[in-house]
């Protein structure tokens, strides 16, 4: 090699260390003046089971692949980094693999950092036009991460047999497969995330991670649209959307779960009508609604109105195979753990499905006379109108007048699950905790009376405190 070669060699090399010390897309990550937050919320969250449902195009992806560097490297700003870490990158098929997870993964690893690539198929010199097997990437800790790139369509029996630390889902995987990776993370109290735009209507993501049926503490989700990615022209999203029908838009914009028939309650919100729980003022304090069941669950509800008539559902009971006994026992501890009001004999009084007055052969008192003699005084007279009761509590939530404690697991699952049926009438299942929200709202709330005498300096303090938290939102 000539002197001239060598001075140009060196001088390549100098030039292409200073491109990637000015171009690190990982240090940039998040740092400048536009800060994609519904992804950093994404990564700050302890959850060990995350998921975000994203439309196209809305960062969902760019999160995840992040996240997975990350962890490869040791240098998780929000996590107890390891050593030696062993991941898999799950995506749909080889060709999606190289075209959208491992080309995002790739593109926020400096070569530098990369120990050996073992490829499927390709040259590791140009790794990311071919389809990479394992990567091999220098930890900070002086050890090395091995991420393996996984297809669904090998089948169940390739996921089989590997303890890792983490797997990420890019896409929607088949339920056995997603089984199988949860047992490969247990040996090392490892994390899942799956980063997915709902395509594929109501599957087992819906109901395991979007409603959380089991009520698993480690399971999260969030939804990331358009609107929230501050690296998408505001034009292009106008432009997109006009291009549309509502239901792709649902889903290819929102993220959001959906099928021919609708929800029922779109207006539901959970960034803005969940909120966390707070000490309501006693003043507050307005009735309890109870939809009746013994083999079915039987729900009941808290409800307290504030003095610009918000409604607040501030605590539930639900339960299922319980016999009366056992429930109004649930109701007055509930009661005496929120110092809910009583009438002059030390009585609840409470909202209920009219269906309680009703006696059978199996008994010679009514569910109501049975709730009485415990101490529960109900009033069975409520509007049971199903559609003018879904029309009021909709309106409740577009006008922004319903908030939901989230200590109220139940009331937020059967939410999210209210599906209309193709007859027009919402599917009979799931229904126990919003019917007795429907009867609630179906009684027309009125606005608690503002007290005529002055408040003291204490109590305008407590209800300023109230309020501002009522408005405090779940992250």
């Amino acid at each position: 090699m000539t002197e001239k070669q060598i001075l140009y060699t060196l001088y390549s090399i100098e030039k292409e260390e200073r491109r990637r010390e000015f171009n690190d897309k990982l240090a940039l990550y998040n740092t400048g003046e536009k800060v994609h937050e519904k992804q950093m919320i994404f990564h700050r969250c302890a959850k060990r089971n995350r998921w975000v449902f994203g439309g196209n195009r809305s960062g969902k992806t760019e999160c995840g692949a992040v996240e997975a560097v990350w962890w490869a490297r040791g240098i998780h700003p929000y996590r107890q980094n390891r050593k030696d870490v062993a991941g898999w990158v799950v995506s749909l098929s080889y060709e999606v693999q190289r075209d959208v997870a491992q080309s995002k993964f790739l593109s926020y690893v400096n070569p530098d950092w990369i120990e050996d690539i073992v490829m499927q198929s390709g040259k590791k010199a140009s790794a990311q036009y071919g389809i990479i097997d394992y990567i091999l990437i220098k930890n900070v800790f002086g050890g090395t991460s091995k991420i393996s790139f996984k297809s669904c369509d090998q089948g169940r029996e390739k996921f089989q047999g590997t303890s890792l630390d983490f797997v990420w889902f890019d896409e929607e995987p088949p339920k056995d497969i997603y089984d199988e990776c949860r047992m490969r993370v247990i040996d090392r109290l490892g994390e899942i995330w799956g980063t997915m735009t709902p395509l594929k209507g109501l599957t087992w993501v819906y109901d395991e991670i979007y409603l959380n049926s089991a009520q698993d503490e480690e399971v999260w989700h969030e939804h990331v649209e358009w609107a929230d990615n501050p690296f998408l022209d505001s034009e292009e999203i106008s432009n997109l959307s006009g291009h549309m029908d509502e239901e792709t838009l649902s889903s290819r914009r929102y993220g959001r779960f959906s099928e021919a028939e609708g929800i029922v309650y779109k207006e539901f919100d959970p960034s803005a009508h969940v909120i966390a729980p707070f000490d309501v003022p006693f003043e507050w304090q307005d009735n309890i609604s109870i939809d009746p069941g013994l083999n079915n669950p039987l729900a009941c509800l808290f409800f307290a109105v504030d003095y610009d008539g918000n409604v607040f559902v501030v605590a539930e009971s639900y339960m299922a195979g319980k016999d009366i006994d056992w429930h109004a026992d649930a109701i007055h501890k509930l009661a005496y753990d929120l110092g809910w009001h009583r009438d002059s004999r030390g009585r609840l009084r409470a909202l209920i499905d009219s269906a309680a007055d009703q006696r059978t052969l199996a008994s010679q008192r009514s569910v109501s006379e049975l709730f009485y003699d415990r101490g529960i005084v109900v009033n069975t007279k409520v509007d049971k109108n199903l559609f003018s009761g879904i029309a009021k509590v909709k309106s409740y939530f577009a006008e922004g007048k319903l908030k939901i404690f989230s200590c109220c697991v139940n009331l937020i699952r059967e939410l999210k699950s209210y599906w209309w049926s193709k007859g027009d009438r919402p599917l009979k299942k799931d229904d126990h905790a919003l019917d007795a929200l429907r009867y609630y709202i179906a009684s027309r709330p009125q606005s608690a009376k503002a007290p005529d005498v002055a408040l003291s300096v204490i109590q305008k303090d407590k209800q300023k405190l109230a309020n501002a938290l009522s408005r405090k939102r779940i992250v």
